[in-house]
């Protein structure tokens, strides 16, 4: 009576472990099982990613290899990463939201030090606007906010700290939504449009119709032979 008990129960476990089989097949394209048991790298039936994931680098060209594990939501990274070099000793520690970078992230060296601390902003996909400061011309002194539709976005925001070994303090820097502050109420950054208009006004009359007579590509064949025609 006894064995018959286990017979019927080991076929019972049987059935359902291959409906539990059949149903991770239905939802998913692809995935590992793990020597621990765990369902790792799911990728579902549309080809995302999702679920745990554990990624190896091989060493390439001299740069060595490390192993990252963390989430991905959608195909999206979501939540904490962790990077491991080859020794399993932690390299990094990193916080995703929606794809991208958002608040601490920490970089160690192999001994485990910290050598950089850095503060991020992510989008957030359940936000469809954002609020940002109006800075005014050449210092940071806020003149105004403005609100804008947020778009998908992951830039420093925050204090960034940086360290030698021994975790001996180097400098710190203040961004605030990709901007890099100065301590001297200067701002760190030109941006392209104010480049451009600034190499516009330097134009002579001479190359004004030089540009004019020639097209961009004749110009270009010209510049190269060294006859500018100026």
């Amino acid at each position: 009576m006894k064995n018959t008990n286990y017979k019927t129960a080991g076929i019972f476990l049987a059935v359902m472990a291959l409906f539990f089989c059949y149903s991770i097949n239905a939802q998913n394209k692809s995935f590992i099982i793990s020597p621990k048991g765990d369902t790792l790298n799911n990728v579902d039936k549309n080809n995302l990613k999702q679920g745990k994931w554990v990624i190896t680098v091989a060493e390439l060209r001299g740069e060595p290899g490390y192993e990252e594990e963390g989430y991905y939501k959608a195909g999206k990274k979501t939540g904490p990463w962790r990077k491991y070099n080859n020794t399993g000793d932690i390299l990094a520690v990193e916080n995703y939201k929606a794809g991208g970078k958002e608040g601490v992230q920490e970089y160690f060296s192999f001994l485990g030090d910290l050598l950089r601390h850095e503060e991020w902003k992510g989008y957030d996909p359940e936000t469809p606007f954002d609020t940002i400061a109006v800075y005014g011309q050449g210092n940071n002194q806020i003149s105004s906010y403005k609100i804008v539709k947020a778009e998908q976005y992951s830039v420093p925001n925050g204090i960034w700290k940086y360290y030698s070994a021994g975790e001996k303090f180097i400098k710190a820097e203040n961004y605030d939504h990709g901007r890099l502050l100065k301590e001297d109420g200067s701002t760190a950054i030109v941006t392209k449009k104010v480049t451009e208009v600034a190499e516009e006004k330097v134009k002579t009359k001479e190359i004004l119709e030089y540009e004019k007579k020639y097209s961009k590509k004749k110009r270009k064949q010209m510049e190269r032979d060294g006859k500018t025609a100026l």
